[in-house]
C-alpha cells in the first residue's frame, strides 16, 4: 500500500510550466536541513552549485556601525528555488505533475469521506490523502477553517544579479539597515547574487496591490536605496528584471499555529499554507522541507504497520493514514509556533509598530529566544 501510494501520487500545479506558483525565488539552507535530505540525489546537484556562507553582517547605514551576525553552528547556504523545484520535480515519477490544474475548493465524498480537488477546467481529482502546499492563499487550508494569513506594514522587493566576470562580495552576507527599508546581498555561487529590499509599505495599507511591473519594481526600489552604498545600488541596477518579485510580508499568527485544525479526515497541508511567515529569520522554505520529511516518515512508518497483514481494508488503511496525520501535526506544531512567534517578533520590530510595542518584542525576544540561532540546529529526523 505504501508503493500503491507513492506510484498514485499527483501534484497538480496551477501554472502550464514550472517553477509555478512560488513568490520566493531563493531558499536559505542551514546544516541540519541538509543533513536529513542529503540521502536524496537530486540534493547533490543543488548543494554543488550553492556556496558555503562563512560570515554574515549587519551594517547600519546611518552610522556605518557594524556587528557580526551569527549563523549557527553549521552550515549555510542560499539556493535558487527554481534549481530546487526543478530537481524535486525531475525525481517524481512520469505523470507525477499535472500542470495547468488551478485548485477552486475541496469536498469530501459523502458515502467514503475521501477528498476531491476541484478544478478551474471543471474537472476534480479524487485522493485518498490530500496535502495542501498551495501557499499562503490555500484552497486546502480554507477547506481546513484556518483562519486567513495577516498582513505586515512591510514589503520585500526580491531579484538575482549576475555578474558575468565574479563578484568580489566572498562567502558573505551582508545587510545594510536604513531608516525605512533595508538591503541584504547573498551569494549563491562566485557569478550570482540574491537580493532583497525589505520596506515600509508606502502604497496604501489594508492589503491594496503593490507594484508588479518588473521595470517600476526597479525603478521605485532604485529610489528608496538612492543612499544606499554604491555597490548597493549597482547590483540592483544591473539586476534581471524577469527575476524581479514584489510582494506584501504575510504571516500566519502564532497563536492561530497553536490552535488551528491542520487535518479534517486525510487532509492536510505544509509549507505556507500551513505556517506562513515573514523572511526575517531565512527558515520558510527550509521548514517547508521540514515538513515533507515529517509527513512522509509518519504516512511510512504508519501504513508500513498493516503492509504485511491480511486485512487491507479501506477503513483501516484510512485511520492509519489520519493517524498518520495526526502524528504530523503533533510533532511539527511546538516547532512551527516558536518558528513563527521568533520571525513574528522580528517583524513587528521592523515597522512602525510604535516604542510601547518595540519595547515589549524586544523583552520577549530577549526573554524566549536568547539563543537567536537555536532555530537553526532543530533536528526533524530522517526520513
Amino acid at each position: 500500500m505504501v508503493g500503491e501510494l507513492w506510484m498514485n501520487l499527483v501534484w497538480p500545479q496551477s501554472s502550464d510550466r514550472l517553477p509555478c506558483r512560488f513568490k520566493g525565488i531563493s531558499v536559505h539552507i542551514c546544516l541540519y536541513q541538509k543533513k536529513k535530505i542529503s540521502t536524496i540525489n537530486y540534493t547533490i546537484i543543488v548543494f554543488v552549485i550553492a556556496i558555503f556562507i562563512l560570515r554574515a553582517r549587519d551594517i547600519c547605514l546611518n552610522s556605518g556601525k557594524q556587528r557580526e551576525i551569527p549563523l549557527g553552528g553549521g552550515e549555510t547556504r542560499c539556493l535558487k528555488r527554481m534549481d530546487l523545484i526543478t530537481a524535486l520535480a525531475e525525481s517524481l515519477p512520469r505523470g507525477t505533475i499535472r500542470l495547468g490544474c488551478q485548485a477552486l475548493s475541496v469536498r469530501l465524498d459523502s458515502s467514503t469521506s475521501s477528498p476531491s480537488l476541484h478544478l478551474q477546467n471543471g474537472s476534480s481529482i479524487k485522493a485518498k490523502v490530500l496535502i495542501g502546499c498551495d501557499g499562503t492563499n490555500s484552497v486546502v487550508a480554507d477547506f481546513l477553517d484556518l483562519k486567513p494569513s495577516k498582513l505586515f506594514s512591510l514589503s520585500e522587493v526580491r531579484g538575482f544579479t549576475m555578474y558575468p566576470s565574479g563578484h568580489n562580495f566572498g562567502n558573505q552576507f551582508v545587510q545594510v539597515k536604513g531608516d525605512k527599508c533595508t538591503v541584504g546581498r547573498m551569494p549563491i555561487h562566485n557569478k550570482l547574487v540574491y537580493w532583497f529590499v525589505t520596506q515600509k509599505v508606502m502604497y496604501g495599507r489594508g492589503g491594496l496591490e503593490v507594484p508588479k511591473d518588473p521595470e517600476l519594481i526597479r525603478q521605485l526600489t532604485l529610489e528608496a536605496i538612492k543612499d544606499f552604498p554604491s555597490e548597493m545600488i549597482d547590483m540592483i541596477s544591473k539586476s534581471d528584471t524577469k527575476s524581479l518579485s514584489n510582494t506584501r510580508l504575510r504571516y500566519r499568527s502564532p497563536w492561530d499555529i497553536l490552535v488551528g485544525n491542520f487535518r479534517k479526515g486525510s487532509v492536510t497541508v505544509a509549507g505556507d499554507a500551513m505556517h506562513t511567515m515573514g523572511p526575517f529569520l531565512g527558515q520558510g522554505g527550509s521548514a517547508g522541507i521540514e515538513d515533507s520529511i515529517v509527513i512522509a516518515r509518519c504516512l511510512a512508518q504508519k501504513l508500513a504497520e498493516n503492509y504485511d497483514k491480511k486485512s487491507r481494508a479501506r477503513h483501516i488503511m484510512m485511520m492509519k493514514v489520519e493517524e498518520a496525520l495526526d502524528k504530523y501535526v503533533k510533532e511539527r506544531r511546538m516547532r512551527l509556533v516558536l518558528l513563527s512567534t521568533q520571525t513574528y517578533l522580528a517583524g513587528l520590530l521592523q515597522q512602525d509598530s510604535g516604542l510601547i510595542v518595540k519595547f515589549v518584542c524586544i523583552f520577549l525576544m530577549t526573554a524566549l529566544f536568547s539563543d537567536m540561532t537555536r532555530h537553526t540546529r532543530y533536528d526533524c529526523g530522517c526520513l
